[in-house]
């Protein structure tokens, strides 16, 4: 028997990971999951390795019945889920008895929800990725999204724990409104100084109906170029934001082509691409420009604040620890200690905490 059926598939629900990087000099798009810190929280909250595979469910999720116990977590966009009727909450890994079943409904904010299996979901993996591509039908589940009375196994895992939670101070607020952070480049000399100004216009860009996994084309003013908008075709990243011959901006996303040959004015920084991942038609952006410097900083601060939240969900609330940042860096570990101590003669009462 399996472990999952699928009653209800949802609008457009796939397994995804972090997606099969390495393979794009082969034209293999890499894929993956679009909210990158959604994802990565939701398997530290079921106790799974941060990369393994999940369900990533766009504008409305899935119902499914259980067959046997396990632990689950679900993040992202808040589907309002339900467990046998009952509202379950978002950001918290909840214990599934066999027999149980999950009714997720339509958005509330955002619009990609993440349900992590505490275990390992039971489909193989295609250059070194579960991811599902489903425009070539490669990966997940016969490589394509999920659909009605679709059943799957999971290798149930023993690490898994109910009651882990997200400190609510780092659960994200999804904007239909906000600010994307660029680094200009590579190709913004192709452009002219109006059409740079246009580009970082504080007026921004909606997202139009054409926006899905592979790109979201983008409407507002139009984006000069000093001759023309084709190159030689070169590497495209997530994020790459290109401005074809009609100068509306296209950004590039998890399905994106391996090449493109259209110029790129700017590639936006990897710590807002989960702002952007849960956005849909008629959202706004405004691009702000920043330094490679400056992006590197920030990334370093998404990734430091993602390894707190994996020691905290996986070290202290197992122990009952407490923990606090104190820097970017360092992480203060339980409560301070009153110790003694006698420097050249002179006695002290100090506080002494453990920093890791």
């Amino acid at each position: 028997m399996s472990s999952i059926k699928v009653i209800k598939a949802g609008f457009f629900t796939t397994i995804q990971d972090f997606g099969r990087t390495g393979y794009q000099k082969f034209g293999m798009p890499v894929a993956g999951v679009m909210d990158n810190f959604s994802y990565r929280v939701a398997n530290y909250l079921a106790g799974n390795n941060e990369g393994e595979a999940v369900f990533e469910t766009t504008f409305m999720g899935p119902e499914l019945e259980f067959h046997e116990d396990m632990v689950i977590a679900i993040t992202g966009a808040d589907m309002k889920p339900k467990l046998n009727g009952e509202e379950i909450p978002m950001w918290k890994s909840i214990k599934i008895s066999k027999g149980d079943r999950l009714v997720m409904g339509g958005i509330m904010g955002g619009i990609r929800s993440y349900i992590a299996f505490g275990g390992e979901l039971d489909v193989a993996s295609v250059n070194n990725s579960k991811s599902t591509f489903v425009k070539s039908g490669i990966g997940g589940f016969k490589g394509r999204k999920l659909m009605d009375n679709d059943e799957l196994d999971i290798k149930v895992s023993k690490n898994a724990a109910a009651g882990r939670y997200l400190d609510s101070r780092y659960i994200p607020e999804f904007k239909n409104k906000d600010i994307i952070r660029v680094v200009m480049g590579p190709q913004d000399d192709y452009f002219t100084e109006d059409g740079i100004s246009a580009f970082l216009n504080p007026d921004g860009y909606k997202i139009t109906k054409e926006a899905d996994r592979m790109g979201y084309r983008l409407d507002g003013e139009i984006i000069k170029h000093k001759e023309k908008a084709d190159i030689i075709s070169d590497g495209a990243v997530f994020g790459s934001v290109q401005v074809p011959a009609n100068g509306k901006p296209i950004i590039l996303m998890a399905d994106r082509q391996t090449t493109g040959g259209y110029t790129k004015i700017a590639t936006v920084i990897s710590a807002d691409l989960p702002k952007i991942a849960q956005m849909g038609f008629g959202g706004e952006i405004v691009f702000e420009k920043v330094s490679l410097e400056a992006a590197h900083e920030i990334y370093k601060e998404y990734e430091s604040r993602l390894s707190f939240i994996k020691y905290q969900i996986s070290e202290c609330q197992t122990t009952g620890e407490d923990a606090h940042v104190v820097s970017d860096t360092f992480i203060r570990i339980g409560s301070p200690k009153k110790m003694r101590v006698v420097v050249n003669g002179n006695s002290y009462v100090v506080d002494v905490q453990e920093i890791r």
